[in-house]
């Protein structure tokens, strides 16, 4: 684990190198959800594949990139895209550009992701701000040796999603006239859609959305201290409930149209947080 924390050390001096001083915020966009990245001002940008230990994503509407700048007065380092386990990485692997972003200097991480929707409620384009969550993925990034420099070797969970910054975001929501959801998401491993039986018992853990990411970065950034939000944008909702086939095309479709409330929502946060 000493090699790993070696690793995210020379990333984040890599990234002070190459895009100056630490951001305030690290955010992490899901499928699709690139569209945030037109709100960044004066931005400074890297690719993955440049930074030590990193590896670029092989999902389509994933871009590889990252970029420094300004959202609502608040420096931000913008991750546009992500590895996932699915790939073939390791939770280690998933996990370590949020550990390198709060390296660099981070205090707050904002994770998005693209979600199918469990509650039969919720509609495509809809954004869920998440309350909680359950991993399924059967992995945890803290397994292993613990480097008590960098957290604690039992991490409490009890307010992994920050709920001051949850109170913040549904209030912004109600004011921009943004519909925002609450809700329980649910992290699988992928890339398989779940199955009918999978969502019924789902449903029956009060599972509200389900994806193939997040978790793992949740887990790891709350073990180095930093606070929490995470947005889900309702892509589709389960196969067995709609009763049709699921396909990405769909899902990055309709993330890409809800990029728009998205990114009103995330400078609405953002500016209540400058000073």
């Amino acid at each position: 684990m000493n090699e790993e924390w070696n690793t995210i050390d020379r990333g984040a001096r890599f990234l002070k190198e190459r895009l100056g001083t630490g951001p305030d915020v690290h955010l992490v966009l899901g499928s699709g959800l690139g569209g945030v990245a037109h709100g960044l001002e004066d931005s400074r940008s890297v690719r993955f594949d440049e930074i030590p230990g990193w590896t670029n994503s092989t999902v389509d509407g994933h871009a590889g990139e990252l970029r420094r700048g300004w959202i609502a007065g608040v420096e931000v380092l913008l991750q546009m895209g992500r590895i996932h386990l699915y790939e073939g990485h390791t939770a280690a692997q998933v996990v370590r550009p949020v550990r390198v972003g709060i390296a660099y200097g981070a205090k707050t991480v904002i994770l998005t992701n693209a979600a199918g929707a469990i509650n039969e409620a919720f509609r495509a384009g809809d954004l869920m701000m998440i309350e909680d969550h359950l991993n399924l993925t059967g992995v945890n990034p803290l397994t292993g040796p613990n480097n008590d420099g960098r957290g604690e070797r039992f991490p409490d969970m009890t307010n992994l999603y920050c709920s001051k910054l949850r109170a913040t975001a549904l209030d912004r929501a109600a004011h921009l006239g943004i519909v925002l959801r609450s809700g329980v998401y649910a992290g699988v491993n992928g890339p398989s859609y779940e199955t009918p039986s999978e969502v019924r018992m789902m449903a029956g853990m009060s599972v509200d959305a389900v994806g193939m990411s997040t978790v793992l970065e949740a887990i790891a950034a709350r073990h180095m201290g930093a606070r929490i939000c995470g947005i889900s944008c309702i892509t589709n909702q389960a196969a067995s409930i709609r009763g049709v086939p699921l396909r990405h095309d769909e899902v990055k479709m309709f993330a890409a149209k809800a990029s728009d409330d998205l990114i009103r929502l995330i400078a609405a946060i953002l500016d209540s947080q400058e000073g």
